[in-house]
């Protein structure tokens, strides 16, 4: 379905502040405990999944009966994350664009498996955030122009090991065809000073991450 916008609630850091993120028309995805914490909030899901073992039996029961479609793996026979479960059947589903919330945790082998996931998305040619309270964080390999949006720090890092040709433009430190390889700390706490700042890349993968203390 073309102009599907799906949201992903996993089970990371969550509270209220996810809610905002949450709006009517979106496709509401939860994944294992980010899909009780909808329940909890009274949210009807399209879908939940996942294998569910950071939830009780109870609680899954609950979660069958908020849910359009109910999907459970078993917790050891399974190669991927819920989290990347989620997001496939997110594709899967034809949305263009992707916000996944409860991404980033406690667990930072998780958090940095997440933000690995944004590649896949690039790859599809499809919009992906992961967003908290804190954090907003995309990844790029063309142009991309972003909004303060209330994450007033923007930090730029390379996922491919160099990114050539980083041009700035709205933003207190501009660089113009610069390059940045992994093990730099030059693309770090950068701020925005126009309304929308440009981003643009001749190659590389960028990940651009909008951050407030």
């Amino acid at each position: 379905m073309k102009g599907l916008h799906a949201i992903i609630v996993s089970g990371g850091r969550l509270g209220d502040w996810a809610l905002s993120f949450i709006h009517e028309g979106t496709y509401l995805i939860g994944v294992d405990a980010g899909a009780s914490f909808l329940v909890k909030h009274g949210k009807q899901m399209d879908a939940a999944l996942g294998d569910f073992d950071s939830v009780t039996t109870e609680e899954i029961d609950v979660i069958k009966q908020n849910s359009n479609k109910f999907q459970i793996c078993d917790p050891i026979d399974k190669d991927l994350t819920d989290t990347e479960l989620g997001l496939r059947f997110a594709i899967e589903q034809g949305a263009d664009i992707i916000t996944i919330i409860g991404g980033i945790g406690t667990r930072f082998d998780h958090s940095l498996a997440n933000v690995h996931l944004l590649k896949m998305t690039l790859e599809e040619g499809i919009t992906c955030k992961i967003v908290d309270l804190y954090n907003q964080i995309q990844l790029a390999n063309d142009k991309l122009n972003i909004t303060n949006d209330g994450y007033e720090h923007v930090s730029l890092l390379p996922l491919s090991s160099k990114v050539t040709g980083v041009t700035l433009n709205g933003f207190k430190y501009p660089l113009q065809n610069a390059t940045l390889s992994i093990g730099m700390s030059l693309g770090i706490s950068n701020i925005l000073i126009n309304d929308i700042g440009s981003i643009e890349i001749d190659e590389g993968e960028l990940l651009i991450i909008q951050s407030r203390d």
